[in-house]
């Protein structure tokens, strides 16, 4: 059994038990509910596809910490007028752990 979810502008696929790093959450628990899915399969391979979403589905998962992502450096620069800046990024992600798909 599998799904696909969005969450932070982004679609992932899990089954339960995937752990997985999504977009700095702010959760009111240790647990996160996904509602916003958008392909569900079976163990049979029966699926359903939404249109956007699949009506009633969620998937829960636990969160597991915070994590910084990978340093991203950037450099903005101007040719023959001395102008340059460098910049650098790291995205928070929040670790989560697929416990169950419903719907």
């Amino acid at each position: 059994m599998y799904a696909v979810i969005e969450t932070g502008g982004k679609q992932y696929r899990v089954s339960p038990g995937d752990t997985l790093g999504v977009e700095k959450l702010e959760p009111a628990g240790a647990q996160v509910v996904f509602d916003q899915v958008l392909l569900v399969v079976d163990d049979q391979g029966q699926s359903r596809v939404g249109t956007p979403l699949v009506k009633g589905a969620t998937v829960c998962a636990d969160v597991l910490g915070d994590k910084l992502g990978k340093k991203i450096r950037g450099l903005k620069y101007k040719s023959k007028s001395n102008y340059r800046v460098h910049f650098g990024h790291r995205q928070r992600h929040t670790m989560v752990r697929i416990t169950q798909i419903e719907g």
